[in-house]
C-alpha cells in the first residue's frame, strides 16, 4: 500500500504536466498531432492484420480479433476536431494533408473504413477471413490517402 501513494504521486504529476503541455501547444498543431497519432493507431492494426493475411506473422486469432476491433473502434470515434481548416500541407509543417479536403471532402469515404473494419471485424476469427477481408480495408485506407494525402 506504502508504494502504490509515490507511484499514483507520480502518476499525476505526470498527467497534470502533459495537460499543461497540451493546453499550451497551438490549436492547429494540436490537431495535427492528434489526427496523426490516430492514423498511427490505424496504422498499427492494419499492420498487425496485414502481417498475419501475408503469412509475415503467424495468425493468432485473439490477436487479429484485437486488432479488427480496435479498428472499429477508431472509426466510431468523432475525429472533426482534428481536421481544421489552415492544417493542410504548406499551411503548416509536419502534415501532409491536401487542401482539397476542405473545400471537397466525400463523405462516402468515411463510411467505406466504417464498414470494411466491420467486415474485418466479423472475418478476424480465421486467417481465411481476415485475407478476404484485407483487400477492402486497404482499399478503403488508401482511397483517403490518394484522394487527400500529398504523396511522399
Amino acid at each position: 500500500m506504502n508504494r502504490l501513494i509515490p507511484l499514483a504521486g507520480l502518476a499525476l504529476t505526470a498527467l497534470l504536466t502533459a495537460s499543461v503541455a497540451v493546453a499550451q501547444m497551438d490549436p492547429l498543431a494540436a490537431a495535427v498531432k492528434a489526427r496523426q497519432s490516430h492514423m498511427q493507431l490505424y496504422q498499427f492494426n492494419v499492420m498487425a492484420l496485414g502481417g498475419m493475411a501475408q503469412g509475415a506473422v503467424a495468425f493468432d486469432a485473439a490477436a487479429a480479433q484485437t486488432a479488427a476491433d480496435n479498428l472499429v473502434a477508431l472509426t466510431s470515434i468523432n475525429q472533426m476536431a482534428y481536421w481544421l481548416p489552415g492544417t493542410e500541407a504548406g499551411a503548416i509543417e509536419g502534415t501532409r494533408a491536401k487542401p482539397e479536403l476542405w473545400s471537397n471532402f466525400d463523405m462516402a469515404i468515411v463510411g467505406a473504413l466504417g464498414e470494411a473494419a466491420l467486415a474485418m471485424q466479423a472475418a478476424a476469427g480465421t486467417l481465411e477471413g481476415v485475407q478476404g477481408a484485407m483487400g477492402a480495408l486497404g482499399g478503403a485506407c488508401g482511397a483517403c490517402h490518394e484522394a487527400y494525402r500529398v504523396a511522399n
